[in-house]
């Protein structure tokens, strides 16, 4: 069985983005590496992220009542380490509701028995700065949530012995449905809250 290596980090739903982001930059002198649209990400040491802040305001029908913790992260030290937690949950009944390849990780979203949700992740990349640099690039600019993935095959591909960093490479999904250039499309994330938004996704779907 495999631990958790670290608590990577949190995110916060909100409905003054700028607000809460300055206010936790101001009392833990982070810093934020990366804003669109949706959401802000800030940090204070060489991860590339340790804080997410969650624009509300992309939510359908939005809920005054419900800022607050979206989820809590936690990084493993391997791809192993995250497929065969995947596989023991599994095996005891407990599924993710959502498997999502963000670019910068892998990511497994569970809800624990009160409705609180977390996130199980791989790092993608070996060094902190290249998951930076790919948030501040074309391809997460376009497409800021990422691609969905099948857990159990990739579990099979793994034990097939399929290179990790071909694993761990963002590839085709649902998302990619492109046309005329402009893909306007709903998307699930961790709070299980859809949100609505028009992406001209161009090249952003790799393979």
């Amino acid at each position: 069985m495999a631990a958790p290596a670290k608590l990577a980090h949190f995110v916060l739903r909100t409905s003054d983005i700028d607000r809460l982001a300055s206010w936790y930059c101001t009392v833990l002198e982070a810093k934020v590496v990366h804003r669109n649209k949706m959401i802000s990400f800030a940090t204070f040491d060489d991860e590339h992220h340790r804080i997410a802040f969650l624009d509300r305001g992309f939510e359908k029908d939005p809920d005054p009542e419900s800022n607050g913790v979206d989820h809590v992260a936690f990084t493993y030290e391997s791809l192993g380490d995250l497929l065969s937690t995947y596989v023991r949950l599994r095996d005891e009944g407990i599924r993710p509701e959502r498997t999502i390849n963000h670019g910068m990780t892998t990511s497994m979203y569970y809800k624990d028995p009160d409705g609180n949700r977390i996130e199980l992740q791989v790092e993608n990349f070996e060094d902190p700065q290249e998951g930076l640099d790919f948030m501040n690039g074309p391809v997460f600019e376009k497409n800021p949530i990422g691609v969905l993935f099948d857990a159990d095959a990739l579990v099979e591909r793994f034990e097939a012995g399929v290179p990790v960093s071909e694993l761990v490479r963002q590839g085709e999904s649902y998302l990619c449905q492109v046309a005329s250039g402009l893909l306007a499309y709903e998307v699930v994330v961790a709070s299980v809250v859809t949100y609505s938004f028009d992406l001209d996704v161009g090249k952003s779907c790799v393979s």
